[in-house]
């Protein structure tokens, strides 16, 4: 198992700067204004100290002195528990659950999809196809609440905004219809927060 080599005074979070999982983790330290070194890593040329941090050598990482941490929805909710405030997730066990549970879904349901889209090939026009109706099929949830099964924005939303944002890049168009508007004004919810607009690189905001 790799351990840093050594102790760092800042928390550093190694990221590409084009990956929807990364952005999902810096939505979380804008949101929570956290003091960070953000390092821009080439998934191409990764830096060497890299592999003595993550056994996995992969992105993103986090770094906060001797604690090193390589799944995203665990240092999400790490920070979430570090900075308590504004809090990310519901205080209440079934909600906190509740929660947990969508967030495991778009990990089984639309990253996959997301994953085929961008490696390209013959299925990437079913996968399209697939997460274009997914999404159009869950705008009315946002009917009556503003953000995902919630009256306040929370991990669930910071997970939703990089795939929700890419959607031209995927070349997947929503329906404009009555149905899909929810969806669409819960974007322009997402998309407007200063913390999201902090938490987008150069590349992300040439997506749009």
């Amino acid at each position: 198992m790799g351990v840093p080599t050594n102790k760092r005074s800042s928390m550093t979070f190694f990221s590409d700067g084009r990956s929807h999982y990364s952005h999902r983790v810096r939505i979380v330290l804008a949101e929570k204004g956290v003091s960070v070194d953000i390092i821009d890593v080439d998934p191409d040329d990764k830096p060497a100290e890299l592999a003595d941090l993550n056994p996995y050598n992969s992105l993103p990482t986090l770094v906060d002195r001797d604690l090193v941490l390589f799944e995203t929805k665990v240092m999400m909710e790490y920070l979430d528990e570090r900075f308590p405030h504004p809090p990310l997730l519901p205080v209440y066990p079934v909600a906190r659950a509740q929660s947990r549970q969508i967030m495991y879904r778009i990990e089984r349901d639309w990253c996959p999809l997301v994953e085929k889209i961008l490696a390209g090939g013959k299925d990437v026009a079913a996968a399209r196809k697939d997460l274009r109706d997914s999404f159009a099929g869950i705008a009315p949830l946002f009917t009556d609440l503003p953000y995902f099964f919630n009256e306040e924005f929370s991990l669930v939303d910071c997970c939703m905004a990089p795939l929700l944002w890419r959607l031209e890049q995927f070349e997947v168009s929503l329906p404009k219809t009555k149905q899909a508007k929810p969806l669409l004004d819960y974007m322009d919810r997402l998309f407007s927060r200063e913390a999201f607009q902090q938490s987008l690189t150069e590349y992300e905001r040439e997506m749009r």
